[in-house]
């Protein structure tokens, strides 16, 4: 088997991921690359990786693709790390900060402004890095770990996974595992199988990577109660009709 580039985010809700990935035994001849949703989704479509765990809103962009893994980063109620935080109640905002990090927050906050909520503020790009200094911002797209340390600058704080559910009633899909090019079958048998043995042992993912945690008190019951990770037919079926939103966006 060719040696196989991957691309994972580097946050809490992915630790499990990489976790199974590096210490599960059940991969050989790849690289593990870490990064922010956009990177992965943007050396996918370079071909400097084979594997990247994919922002969804990035897929239309990828001129063909499969995905490879019944897993994902997907929430059925509070995702609590994909935020739109407010220092006014949501019809008074009329200024929306995004964050760099993810097309898809931003693609979702956006649907759901324009669907759900009903309004229109105007949206402002954030520069690498500026979500986690929020100072007199009025409302800011925040996602990853860092919105453990800024939602409290904030009197209002609207979870994005939570939001979407309520409008559509479907969970929703915030990444996905796709490759470009067709895999070897037993390649991805593996990857699977080390995928769900990340999964299946949390608590010695967190001691793993204890240095690496966010400050946050309660990362086991963050994994085990907010990220749901199977990619399964409601998930599809949510993620389908965000990707036609987001179609009708364009």
């Amino acid at each position: 088997m060719d040696f196989l580039k991957i691309s994972a985010v580097s946050y809490l809700n992915t630790f499990p991921f990489v976790f199974g990935l590096q210490k599960s035994g059940l991969l050989h001849n790849f690289s593990l690359e870490l990064d922010v949703p956009s990177v992965c989704a943007q050396k996918l479509k370079d071909g400097r990786v084979d594997i990247a765990l994919v922002p969804v809103a990035a897929l239309p962009e990828l001129k063909e693709y499969r995905y490879i893994s019944d897993y994902c980063i997907g929430a059925v109620g509070d995702v609590k790390t994909v935020l739109l935080l407010s220092r006014v109640p949501l019809e008074h905002i009329t200024r929306v900060h995004l964050d760099f990090d993810s097309r898809t927050s931003v693609e979702l906050v956006k649907v759901l402004a324009s669907h759900w909520w009903k309004i229109r503020p105007q949206w402002v790009d954030l520069r690498a890095g500026e979500a986690s200094s929020p100072r007199d911002i009025e409302s800011l797209v925040a996602i990853g770990d860092k919105t453990f340390q800024i939602r409290h600058d904030f009197r209002y704080s609207y979870d994005l996974a939570r939001e979407w559910i309520d409008f559509s009633g479907l969970p929703f899909v915030f990444a996905a595992w796709v490759s470009t090019t067709k895999l070897d079958d037993q390649f991805l048998q593996q990857f699977s199988l080390a995928l769900k043995y990340g999964i299946d042992h949390k608590r010695e993912c967190l001691d793993y990577f204890r240095e690496k945690l966010p400050a946050y008190d309660d990362c086991l019951g963050y994994l085990e109660n907010s990220i749901s990770y199977d990619f399964d037919d409601a998930k599809k079926k949510g993620l389908e009709l965000f990707l036609k939103l987001l179609q009708q966006q364009s």
